[in-house]
């Protein structure tokens, strides 16, 4: 029997990865693909035959299940679009998500396993909100997983997780292409991975536009509205301000624009800003702030397409990163003339 073709083949027949491949085929409504791309990885696709399925085929009076187990559901407002991204695109597909929020407990995790195997559920979304390394339980080895925002170090399981690198660059780029060369980072601390990530991004950008770096202008150490204003508050300080900043989070952008409204300076007259994951609330500051779209609805869509893909391995290396969009708002301007004229 000739093999039946998956998203890999798809892809590489028109020229693009599997994780366009699967944004496009299963109809992320937001993803950035260009039309042309769109209809190349469609044409490829039904030149190859190619049509959906699931490995499980359970009686007719079984609800097919995935389990997407997440440790944390409170903290952030993060957790809401990976539920629904993953609910939704299920449901295209007569899927049921059952959600566990397991805290990272490996005796909850036992618990919540016991109850999916006990339906033949069709996998397992390993899901954290915080982007990181993490070690799903022994017994998903057994078990078609696909790992949301984390994976495993030794790359036992196909994981999905935001391309902060890219967003930090596209972020920093915002600003340079606006005339901005003094952009201050206000850094994340430093156990984030993503908050290194998006300094990778930042320092890239500088360098390719042959901006030296100024290390002064990199305050490490904050995520919250107050850790912020604190950063915000020294980078005023120096004898040469900055003329931009770029935060690691939509929170400390929040904290930087009370920091610039202490001191009588506005956004973006004096200073622009730029922040980082669409928090709500961002669009509606005065101005509204450019931001980089977390991409968290997105990545549960891949994960499902991935798990209901019939030729999913029950291990796989694949390590797929999703484009963090660069929203632009109002808190980009141009460089004060008194700087400029300098």
């Amino acid at each position: 029997m000739a093999k039946r073709p998956t998203m890999i083949d798809i892809g590489e027949r028109a020229g693009v990865s599997q994780a366009t491949v699967s944004l496009v085929l299963n109809r992320v409504s937001n993803a950035r693909v260009a039309e042309a791309t769109r209809q190349r990885v469609l044409e490829a696709a039904d030149a190859l035959g190619y049509r959906k399925g699931t490995q499980h085929h359970v009686p007719d009076n079984k609800t097919r299940v995935i389990g997407l187990l997440i440790d944390e559901v409170t903290t952030t407002p993060f957790a809401t679009p990976f539920i629904e991204g993953a609910r939704e695109e299920a449901a295209l597909q007569d899927v049921v998500v059952a959600t566990f929020c397991t805290r990272g407990d490996a005796k909850l995790e036992g618990l919540a396993l016991d109850m999916l195997l006990q339906h033949d559920a069709i996998g397992v979304l390993y899901t954290s909100l915080i982007t990181r390394p993490a070690e799903p339980p022994e017994r998903l080895r057994d078990v078609p997983t696909v790992m949301v925002n984390c994976y495993d170090r030794n790359r036992l399981y196909p994981s999905v997780v935001p391309a902060d690198v890219t967003g930090g660059f596209a972020a920093t780029e915002a600003l340079l292409k606006a005339g901005h060369r003094r952009i201050a980072h206000l850094a994340g601390e430093n156990w984030i991975e993503a908050s290194e990530d998006r300094e990778r991004g930042y320092r890239q950008a500088l360098a390719s536009w042959d901006v030296p770096i100024d290390e002064s202008l990199i305050l490490r150490g904050g995520w919250t509205i107050p850790g912020g204003r604190e950063l915000a508050l020294q980078l005023l300080d120096l004898p040469s301000p900055p003329t931009a900043i770029f935060a690691f989070n939509d929170r400390m952008a929040v904290g930087a624009y009370d920091a610039l409204r202490s001191r009588g300076l506005s956004v973006p007259h004096d200073i622009s800003v730029v922040g980082f994951d669409n928090e709500d609330t961002s669009a509606y500051l005065e101005p509204p702030l450019t931001t980089v779209v977390l991409p968290h609805e997105e990545m549960a869509r891949w994960a499902v397409g991935t798990l209901l893909d019939e030729h999913l391995p029950v291990a796989s290396p694949r390590r797929i990163k999703i484009e963090c969009p660069l929203i632009e708002r109002g808190s980009i301007g141009p460089v004060p003339v008194r700087v400029a004229a300098e």
